[in-house]
């Protein structure tokens, strides 16, 4: 069976993250997309977006390496809702090698022309409700 498109542009995606083609990476995303940063900090549309990446990069001294790891696409219509592990391999400040598994969620639409674009970057995906305060408003608004 095929790879679902919202897979391959994942890959794509992934790709550009590790080759840190941020240009390339923003045509994977909405105009009025959202990423969320980390728990508690969102950017909104591209350029804020294009500016978290190049912050993600240097964070990380320039050493991430991302790819996936089990995923699941949830279709309707025009809108999917993608479950997946994310996998981060890093170089630590000492040369060591780590990763790091997130179970992340991302929701993509449809435009105009049929390209799934990326509305909602999560790659934090359930985690993030330990951010909330306690009566249950998110202080991601």
């Amino acid at each position: 069976m095929a790879n679902h498109p919202i897979r391959d542009l994942i890959e794509a995606a992934d790709r550009a993250i590790t080759g840190e083609d941020f240009d390339a990476l923003l045509d994977f995303y909405a105009d009025d997309a959202v990423l969320i940063v980390a728990p508690g900090r969102i950017a909104r549309g591209k350029a804020e977006i294009s500016k978290a990446f190049v912050a993600i990069a240097a964070h990380f001294d320039h050493s991430i390496a991302v790819s996936q790891g089990r995923m699941e696409i949830i279709e309707s219509g025009g809108t999917a809702l993608v479950i997946m592990e994310t996998l981060l391999d890093k170089t630590g400040g000492n040369g060591g090698q780590s990763r790091e598994t997130r179970r992340a969620t991302y929701v993509f639409r449809k435009d105009d022309a049929g390209r799934w674009l990326c509305a909602i970057d999560n790659s934090y995906g359930t985690d993030i409700l330990d951010a909330t305060r306690g009566d249950g408003a998110s202080p991601t608004g």
